[in-house]
């Protein structure tokens, strides 16, 4: 299988444990709609290590969306972790999404850190959507 950026065929970088193909794969390469806001999240997490600006652009709601949403080349993204998710079931409309994601970048650098987030998913044409950073948080 072709993956995304031609650099992944093995386990998927949201740490799921699951193989990219049949976890975040057929959202990030083939365009299909996540099915709940934590494999939206997973699968932006994915495109973000994997470097694929599509999959990030088409999932950011146009209200809130900035102007350039490619990933920081600078930047590897080492690790996901889901910490909460509240609501962003199947049937519901708006869910939360709390992870902590760890980034790393290379030498001579070498510097590391986290981003931690609860992140607002909404639907929009019933395709889940990132709005943003909850700012309650």
């Amino acid at each position: 299988m072709s993956t995304p950026a031609g650099r992944h065929t093995r386990t998927c970088p949201c740490g799921s444990g699951a193989a990219f193909a049949r976890c975040c794969g057929p959202y990030v390469g083939d365009g299909l709609p996540a099915p709940t806001a934590e494999a939206l999240m997973r699968s932006r997490y994915t495109a973000y290590a994997l470097g694929v600006d599509d999959h990030i652009f088409r999932t950011w709601h146009p209200r809130t969306r900035p102007a350039d949403t490619a990933p920081d080349p600078s930047l590897r993204w080492d690790s996901l972790e889901v910490l909460e998710v509240s609501g962003g079931g199947e049937e519901d409309a708006e869910g939360f999404v709390t992870y902590r994601a760890r980034w790393s970048t290379p030498a001579p650098d070498h510097q590391r850190g986290e981003l931690r987030e609860r992140s607002q998913f909404v639907r929009r044409a019933n395709r889940w959507v990132y709005l943003g950073p909850d700012p309650q948080f």
